[in-house]
């Protein structure tokens, strides 16, 4: 499925689950809007540091499978993808525009998680807590972050 991306000095395995509603939680993505969204995917894929491993939509909102280089954060991916995207379907399907005034295709929030290829959670903190020597578990913040939106599905 994906493979570790060389570097000068680095080997890198990033993978993230983006998910965007469209503005308004409208239905608007038809079978012929997934299309389009697909073949765009597969040319910012060529065009960037953005490979695009698995695309899922339903009607209101799209799952994308993301894999990509340390130096391009999720903020630069996000825009990247959201900006393009929403420009050609305008302008390849009209009828969006009829169900989506203001010009926004995506809403401004997002979902983002990062995804492990060797292991859940669980898995990753027992691997380090065997393989260290003496194991002590440090807390390195007690900073929670808070979501300034709610994603409706």
């Amino acid at each position: 499925m994906s493979d570790h991306v060389y570097k000068s000095h680095n080997k890198t395995l990033l993978l993230y689950h983006l998910v965007f509603p469209t503005k308004y939680c409208r239905k608007v993505i038809t079978s012929e809007v997934e299309e389009t969204l697909k073949q765009l995917c597969i040319g910012i894929s060529q065009r960037y540091e953005i490979k695009i491993l698995e695309l899922g939509s339903d009607e209101d909102h799209v799952h994308f499978l993301i894999q990509s280089v340390p130096n391009t954060s999720i903020t630069r991916i996000v825009t990247v993808l959201k900006s393009i995207t929403a420009q050609e379907i305008y302008k390849t399907h009209q009828e969006v525009k009829i169900l989506l005034w203001g010009g926004n295709f995506w809403t401004s929030g997002y979902y983002a998680n990062t995804v492990g290829s060797h292991g859940m959670e669980e898995v990753i903190q027992n691997y380090v807590k065997e393989h260290g020597g003496k194991y002590k578990k440090y807390i390195v913040s007690n900073y929670h972050f808070s979501t300034t939106f709610k994603l409706r599905f």
